[in-house]
This record gives structure tokens, C-alpha cells and sequence, in this order.
């Protein structure tokens, strides 16, 4: 029999050979979760009275999971793991630094929170259409985006989060949430079609999808490809998926149209998904066209910022109130990476943090607004303050905090903002920050003012409506607000940890070390 002289095949060049440390597996083990998770509720489809303490205990599980892999970032630095043990850029890889890691945490936090909520939100119904499972799919797209270190893997998380929020949207079946899901379908659907065309153009110029190889490769290629281009096409998509002016038409159109909890829900993730998307790929990947384009990102985020906040002082649903300050707050973001610098890209980050649980947190108290006073509208809401004082005093320091007022967590981001752009002088962007804080505090106070201390003039609705707020719906939403205080108190710890995310992003070298140790490619 012959045997084979050739010498063993070396594999190191194209392998990961060393054995993956067992930390190193929380790196996917979020997403694996929650598609187990998922795919466990899909099987036991008919008990479905016991999908939410699945869900619930699995959301819990997440928030357990995204915590240790903060604290494994925190103290170990960036930490990439790729599919298939391929060696990038050929395999797809996972690398979580501290941005993405913060958003990670922050969205299971968010997501528990709905999960509680819904205990009391999501009838019979709800649960034997699949809320539980698109809700563990959405998170699985979430956990997916903020974690991957592949263009076209994001484009894949995104499409999945899509997925799942469509089969969100149109629970329930009613004309109005049909009508909102169109709206919603549309843009994202052309959002998703422009990422996924920009993706292809990058491939065609870069020759690679590797976010680490990209940031590598940008500087020699700055002369022959075409990378403004490519900025301002993912401006583009990203900023239909955040919402900014003035692609952001669907989201006031659609945001109240579901579930509260979906509502909810959408506000703390989808947009903030896609302002993630925004961060990484401008100031991380295309830092130099990002500068160039500062100019053009702030006027965007000027005009996000006042449009939204003038939509929201002309509505009289407090649902759509929110849908307005969600816009608002993307406008501020975006101010954050027009400026650039760690205070611009820190506030960017922090303010994107703390809307994440303000504005969850402010849907679930239009839910218990509507429970207690029997609508959504200032023509039927009144007397709130009467009916429950605590909530009354927590949907104030709710306001507060998503006004940017001290003593909570929406005043530190925007200090930082408007230092940031008054150190490279541009007061008008400042100026549009502080004018946007202040005619929020109008908007949040004329509803406060008509809905919670306005005496109702008919009471005849008194003994129709429930006056008791159930535990379910309370518990996430008093934590949620303790949380926003917390962090307004001492943002110290919150802060650090930002700043580092930020200088970690605009200086990608521990980034591009885990990707490629050594430097080798």
C-alpha cells in the first residue's frame, strides 16, 4: 500500500488551533440563548401559559449572560471569536469591545423589563400568536447586531430583528396596527435594501467584511475607493433606521399603533440598533469621511432634534408624544457624532444609553396612563394624580428625565453634548441641544400638567377604569425610573466605562489586536 510522503498540511495559517477559552464563549453565547430560548417556546406552543415565565426566566438569564461579558470585556479588553474557528476575515466574527457590550447589557435590561411588563399586557391571544417567541427572536437580532464584527453578519441581525418585529406589530390584527406595520414595513424593508446594496459596494472596493480588516484597509484605499460615497450611503440607511429627519416619517406613524410592551420595546431597541450600526461604521471604520461629513450630520441631527420635539408638543396622544421624543433624542445622538472627539462620541454613546430605558420606561407609563384614565388623549385624560400618586410621581421624574434635567440620567449625556460642540465652536448645534431640552420640559409639562393635575370634569368613568396598577406592570416600570435616577446620581462608574468605550472606538487598536493578534492578517 503507498503511503503518502508529503509532509502534514499546516493549518495555523487558515485555523484557530488553540482551544477557545471558556470565557470566550459569552462572546455568542447571548444570541445562542436566545434562539434556544426561542426555539423551546415554539415547541411548546399549546401550554402557553407558560410562555411568559419561560420568557421572563430566560430574559433574566440574558441580562445574567450580557453582564459577564461586560465584566470579561471590562477587564480583559475586546474579545473576538470566530465562526467555524476560521481565521478572519475569512470567517465571520464576533468582537465585543465595551460600545458594543453596553448596548448589549443595556438591551436584555430593557427587554426583561418588557418581558415583566407583558405578564399583564399580552392577553391569551397574544401568546398563542407567538408573542414570546418573536419577542426572544427580536433579542436574538439585537444581541446579533451589537456583538458582531462582520458588515454583512449585521445586515443579517438586522433582517432577523426585522422579522420578529413585524410578527410584533400586527399581534392583535386591528385595522390601525395593519396600517401602522405597512408604514413601518415599507422604509425599513428600503432601509434594508440600501444596507444591503452598500454592503455589496463595499465589498466591491474593500474585498473584505471584517470590520477590524475594513478599519485596516481604509487608509490605503482613501485614494482610489470611493468611501464618501459609502459613508453617505450608510447614513443614509442607518438614519432611515434610526429615524432621523427626514427619513423618520414611519415612526410616529406606527410606534402607537401595537401593544404598549411593543411599543415599549421598539422605542428602547430598534432605533437605537440602528444609531449603533451608525457609530461603528462612521467612527470606527470611516473615521476621516465622518469628519468631512460633520457638517452635514449636524444639521441632520439639528433638524431631528427640533422636528421631533415640535411634533411632540402638537400632539394630543401620548403615544404619539413619545414617538416625536424618540425622534428627538436620535437628533441628539446624531449631534453627538457630528461633533466627534470623546466628549462628542462618549455623550453619543451615554445619551443613546440612557433613551434606551427613559423611553421604554415612558411607554410603559402611557400604558398605566391609559389604564387608569381609559385613553390615550388629553380630550379624556385627567385626574391621573388622583387616581395614583406614586405614579403620578414617577411619570414626573420620568419627564424630567428625559428632559434632561437633574438630578437623572438624560442631564449628564447632555452636558457632555453641548461642552462637545461648544469646544469646536459650533454654538448653533449647543444651542440647538439646550433649545430641545427646554421645549421637551413644555412638551412633557403640558401633559403632565392636563393629565395628571387637571381635575376631570365628568367622573362618571371612575368606576369603569381600574385604579389599582397590577405588580406585573409597576415593578418594571418603578425600576426602570429608579435606574434613570441612579445613574443621574452617581454616573460616575457609567461614565469611566464610556469614555473608554469611546476613546476604544475612535483608537481601534485593541479592537483591530483581537481580531488580528500581532498585527497579522
Amino acid at each position: 500500500m503507498a503511503v503518502s510522503t508529503s509532509p502534514p498540511a499546516d493549518l495555523s495559517a487558515a485555523l484557530v488551533l488553540e482551544p477557545v477559552a471558556a470565557a470566550d464563549w459569552l462572546v455568542i453565547l447571548p444570541v445562542a440563548w436566545c434562539l434556544a430560548i426561542g426555539a423551546l417556546l415554539v415547541m411548546l406552543r399549546r401550554p402557553i401559559g407558560l410562555h411568559p415565565f419561560i420568557a421572563v426566566a430566560g430574559l433574566a438569564g440574558l441580562v445574567a449572560i450580557d453582564g459577564l461579558l461586560l465584566q470579561h470585556v471590562i477587564a480583559n479588553g475586546p474579545v473576538t471569536m470566530v465562526m467555524g474557528r476560521w481565521l478572519p476575515p475569512f470567517g465571520i466574527a464576533f468582537t465585543v469591545d465595551l460600545t458594543g457590550a453596553l448596548f448589549a447589557l443595556t438591551a436584555a435590561v430593557v427587554a426583561l423589563a418588557g418581558g415583566v411588563y407583558s405578564l399583564a399586557d399580552v392577553n391569551d391571544s397574544g401568546r398563542r400568536y407567538g408573542f414570546y417567541p418573536f419577542l426572544m427572536l427580536l433579542m436574538a437580532g439585537v444581541s446579533g447586531a451589537f456583538l458582531t464584527g462582520d458588515i454583512f453578519n449585521l445586515y443579517v441581525w438586522f433582517e432577523v430583528l426585522l422579522i420578529s418585529s413585524f410578527g410584533l406589530i400586527v399581534l392583535g390584527s386591528e385595522r390601525e396596527q395593519i396600517d401602522g406595520a405597512v408604514k413601518y414595513g415599507f422604509l425599513n424593508l428600503v432601509a434594508t435594501t440600501l444596507f444591503l446594496v452598500t454592503t455589496g459596494y463595499l465589498y466591491a472596493s474593500f474585498g473584505t467584511l471584517n470590520m477590524a480588516d475594513i478599519a485596516q484597509k481604509a487608509e490605503g484605499l482613501r485614494g482610489t475607493a470611493p468611501l464618501m460615497t459609502l459613508t453617505a450611503l450608510f447614513l443614509l440607511a442607518f438614519g432611515m433606521k434610526a429615524a432621523a429627519f427626514p427619513v423618520n416619517v414611519w415612526l410616529p406613524a406606527s410606534y402607537h399603533t401595537p401593544r404598549v410592551v411593543v411599543s415599549a420595546l421598539f422605542a428602547g431597541l430598534l432605533t437605537k440598533v440602528g444609531i449603533y450600526a451608525l457609530i461603528r461604521v462612521t467612527v470606527m471604520l470611516l473615521p476621516v469621511e465622518r469628519e468631512e461629513l460633520s457638517l452635514v450630520i449636524a444639521a441632520v441631527g439639528a433638524l431631528t432634534m427640533l422636528v421631533g420635539v415640535f411634533g411632540a408638543l402638537a400632539q394630543s396622544d401620548f403615544r404619539r408624544m413619545l414617538g416625536y421624543l424618540v425622534i428627538s433624542g436620535i437628533g441628539s445622538i446624531l449631534a453627538g457624532i457630528a461633533v466627534g472627539g470623546p466628549g462628542g462620541i462618549g455623550g453619543a454613546i451615554f445619551y443613546a444609553l440612557h433613551s434606551m430605558l427613559v423611553m421604554t420606561a415612558l411607554y410603559f407609563a402611557s400604558g398605566v396612563a391609559a389604564q387608569l384614565g381609559g385613553s390615550f388623549s388629553l380630550s379624556s385624560l385627567a385626574g391621573l394624580y388622583r387616581r395614583h400618586a406614586g405614579f403620578a410621581a414617577i411619570s414626573l421624574m420620568l419627564a424630567f428625565a428625559v428632559s434632561g434635567l437633574p438630578p437623572f440620567s438624560g442631564f449628564w449625556p447632555k452636558v457632555m453634548l453641548v461642552k462637545a460642540a461648544l469646544d469646536i465652536g459650533a454654538w448653533w448645534l449647543a444651542a440647538a441641544l439646550l433649545v430641545t431640552g427646554f421645549l421637551t420640559t413644555i412638551a412633557t409639562g403640558r401633559f403632565f400638567l392636563l393629565a395628571y393635575w387637571r381635575d376631570k370634569a365628568d367622573d362618571g368613568l371612575a368606576g369603569t377604569v381600574k385604579a389599582r396598577i397590577p405588580a406585573a406592570i409597576l415593578l418594571p416600570l418603578v425600576a426602570l425610573t429608579l435606574l434613570t435616577l441612579t445613574i443621574g446620581l452617581y454616573p460616575e462608574p457609567l461614565l469611566a466605562t464610556i469614555q473608554d468605550a469611546a476613546a476604544g472606538l475612535s483608537e481601534p487598536s485593541a479592537y483591530l489586536n483581537s481580531v488580528f493578534p500581532g498585527g497579522v492578517r
